[in-house]
């Protein structure tokens, strides 16, 4: 069954989160992803205000930028939103935007290792594990969480490139594909994905997790959109609003909609 979520896009200020979460929740949309932008919202912060307010609304990340992170600290806090909220979160991790990393002064200089180094450490992490590690990046001596979440969660990841979309496929347990990707993209990443995942073995789900700019504001034609995109090999199919939308409650309850006539399917 695809599942239809929305975004709240960080262009909006914090302030009009509460809002925009309550609505979502009162309308039953399934799940509401959150962003980490330079230079605009934490994703970290705004999740855990988001899942506080809400009962039943699945709440995602994607995506928190490894650059900017120590694993460590990401494995904390994505351990502490599960321990908090079980079952309702999904955290997402990825390269970042190049130029915003390189402002900060956090460019790494191999992102695919980065990325990889940081996969590896945060799911050991997050499933209990003791981790030593020295990579190029990733240094940990004999790290452990001492509240990990009681069952393993699932880390996704952010990818766009042949390489990193075969590294998805290996090192993480779900891929968010941009919005800018045509069909024929998608049904490329899958298949890269799928590559990734044979490669290293591994048989377990691994959700696409598709953003997806509305075409016209007709619910109908909004949910056969949608349906292409499942079609097209997305699990996931999240709507994603203009950086201007004056109506962010509308955009969620229409999401909603959407929802249920998928789900009529």
């Amino acid at each position: 069954m695809t599942v239809i979520g929305a975004i709240f896009r960080p262009q909006l200020p914090p302030e009009r989160l509460r809002s925009v979460v309550r609505a979502a929740e009162d309308a039953g949309l399934a799940e509401l992803w959150l962003w980490e932008d330079c230079f605009l919202e934490s994703g970290i912060a705004t999740a855990a205000a988001a899942l506080a307010w809400t009962e039943r609304l699945r709440i995602a990340i994607g995506v928190l930028p490894v650059p900017l992170r120590n694993v460590a600290l990401t494995a904390m806090e994505v351990a502490t939103l599960h321990r908090l909220f079980p079952g309702r979160v999904t955290v997402g991790v990825g390269h970042g935007v190049q130029h915003w990393m390189a402002q900060v002064g956090a460019r790494a200089e191999s992102p695919l290792t980065l990325l990889r180094e940081h996969l590896d450490a945060l799911r050991a992490l997050l499933g209990g594990q003791e981790v030593t590690a020295e990579g190029r990046y990733v240094r940990l001596d004999a790290v452990a969480l001492d509240w990990p979440p009681r069952t393993p969660p699932p880390v996704v990841t952010a990818a766009t490139g042949p390489r990193t979309l075969r590294l998805a496929g290996e090192a993480a347990d779900g891929t968010v594909l941009h919005s800018g990707m045509s069909l024929d993209q998608v049904r490329e990443a899958r298949r890269l994905v799928d590559e990734g995942r044979a490669a290293a073995g591994r048989t377990d789900p691994h959700p696409l997790i598709a953003y997806v700019q509305p075409r016209g504001g007709d619910l109908e034609e909004v949910a056969g959109m949608a349906r292409e995109w499942a079609r097209a090999g997305a699990d996931h199919v999240v709507l994603e609003p203009a950086g201007d939308e004056p109506d962010p409650e509308g955009f969620v309850r229409m999401a909603a909609e959407v929802g249920a006539l998928v789900g009529k399917d």
